[in-house]
């Protein structure tokens, strides 16, 4: 059985997402981001559908109207959750002999953090309410997040030690251990660590989708960091230069795409610096959305990533409150790839 783990630019059948309500720790914005939730799926629709999890369904009855008539549709699902965070848990699809396979791993709340009793349950929920279009489901006794894992479609995955060797994930296994554990679930062949890069504020133990992202055309799209006054800078500058370091399957080295560093944000209640990142980009079929927050780096960010990535459209979403619950863009997202291309292969 061959196993592939496809880049998340291959292309999809779906965006997942998780609704926020008053009962998850957005309730004191919940307007807000509730707000940016239906111009998120509004874009989205535009271009492929979204399976959307939501609480209840007065939750469908009240959202229905507010949905724009796009080519794609948002497709509902009612399942209980704790928390909005699809990227960490929902599932991580590969391929399995050309089939699509749901796979379900340990979603334990960024090693105990938080109760993730319910999120944990949701792909589970999802694949049994036939939200996938897939017909394999596989429960893992492991624990991992997708925000922690990078797939360059070509054997390649790129992860943090500070996330993946944890004790608060995987305590009785070592690295060598994880790196066979990885290989075997997912189809790698080669895996990256970065030791460097970290963002204040961010619960996750440094994922690495905040930090540094594959993209077409064996780039690496990294969140860069020019200012030495700044207290990221001496961690980036050293995971920049892991970063030109690192070789493809055919050990060839990346070409590196350097993102501006956004200005510092806080928030204003208690003055806590919040994890603002451009690496948080999402991939969408023909799109890429940008999560940008009202700083002057915004427009730069939006022109290195169009040089980067000429085959999609970049736009920008405006995530300043996203960041607020200390996670951006991508990490409220998780995509669910279709085996269309490689049946017509």
């Amino acid at each position: 059985m061959t196993r592939y783990f496809p880049a998340e630019w291959h292309p999809q059948q779906a965006i997942q997402l998780t609704w926020p309500h008053s009962k998850t720790d957005w309730n004191w914005i919940l307007s807000d981001i509730q707000s940016l939730y239906i111009g998120l799926i509004n874009t989205i629709t535009e271009y492929e559908d979204v399976i959307l999890s939501v609480s209840d369904s007065q939750t469908i009855e009240w959202l229905t109207p507010q949905l724009i008539k796009n080519p794609f549709e948002c497709r509902f699902y009612i399942c209980d959750n704790n928390d909005t965070w699809a990227r960490d848990h929902g599932p991580i699809c590969v391929f399995e002999d050309k089939k699509l396979l749901i796979e379900d791993f340990i979603f334990n709340g960024w090693g105990a953090k938080f109760d993730a009793s319910q999120d944990n349950q949701i792909t589970d929920r999802l694949f049994q309410q036939h939200a996938y279009n897939a017909h394999t489901y596989e429960a893992h006794n492991f624990i991992l997040e997708g925000g922690s894992i990078e797939s360059d479609g070509q054997g390649c995955l790129l992860t943090t030690r500070q996330c993946l060797l944890n004790t608060n994930r995987n305590a009785s296994l070592d690295q060598s251990q994880i790196e066979a554990y990885l290989k075997d679930a997912l189809g790698s062949e080669k895996i990256l660590w970065l030791k460097h890069g970290d963002l204040i504020g961010d619960d996750t133990d440094a994922h690495v989708d905040t930090l540094a992202r594959f993209a077409p055309n064996n780039q690496i799209i990294f969140q860069g960091c020019s200012n030495s006054k700044d207290e990221h800078f001496d961690e980036l500058q050293a995971m920049k230069a892991e970063l030109a370091t690192l070789t493809n399957t055919n050990d060839e080295p990346f070409t590196l795409v350097e993102l501006p560093w956004p200005d510092a944000i806080y928030e204003k209640a208690d003055n806590q610096r919040l994890p603002a990142t451009y690496a948080n980009f999402l991939f969408i079929n023909g799109a890429v959305l940008l999560p940008v927050y009202g700083v002057e780096q915004d427009a730069q960010a939006i022109s290195v990533l169009t040089h980067a990535l000429p085959h999609h459209k970049v736009i920008p979403i405006n995530c300043e409150t996203v960041i607020r619950q200390y996670g951006s863009l991508h990490c409220l997202t998780m995509q669910i790839p279709t085996a269309e291309q490689l049946e017509a292969n």
